[in-house]
């Protein structure tokens, strides 16, 4: 499985995700180092949507900006791609970038439990709290 971050993430997140699930065999990218984008880290949602869709490889996305789920062309887009997708609840804007890592390293397991639960497409809420379970989003 791969792992996307768009532009609303820190690239130290896919990094440090990257580091540690590399042993199981996946792959954590930021949107700057994704191959094939077309513009880059400037690409809209649309177009880093269309490029997951399409690859052959597994993919899912983790993003900061929940207002992905509410503009319309990123939501159609969403519902047909087959994609898992991950939102930052908004109290990591306001966490230091090492404890936003660490939490998410913690919690790779649900990440990965959920994508092999739950068919695509589907949308969650990583929360801040530890003891807080990832809560589904209307797609």
């Amino acid at each position: 499985m791969k792992v996307f971050f768009d532009n609303c993430t820190a690239p130290v997140l896919a990094s440090t995700l990257h580091g540690f699930i590399s042993h199981y065999g996946h792959s954590a990218f930021h949107i700057k180092d994704v191959p094939g984008l077309a513009r880059g880290r400037s690409a809209p949602d649309v177009d880093w949507i269309e490029l997951l869709r399409s690859a052959q490889d597994t993919w899912i996305f983790i993003s900061g900006d929940g207002r992905i789920l509410r503009n319309p062309p990123e939501r159609v887009a969403l519902r047909s791609s087959g994609l898992h997708g991950f939102i930052l609840a908004p109290a990591y804007q306001k966490n230091p970038m090492h404890m936003n890592a660490a939490l998410l390293i913690s919690r790779w397991p649900d990440i990965e439990q959920i994508t092999q639960i739950l068919s695509a497409p589907s949308m969650h809420e990583i929360p801040i709290g530890k003891s807080t379970k990832l809560r589904a989003l209307p797609l």
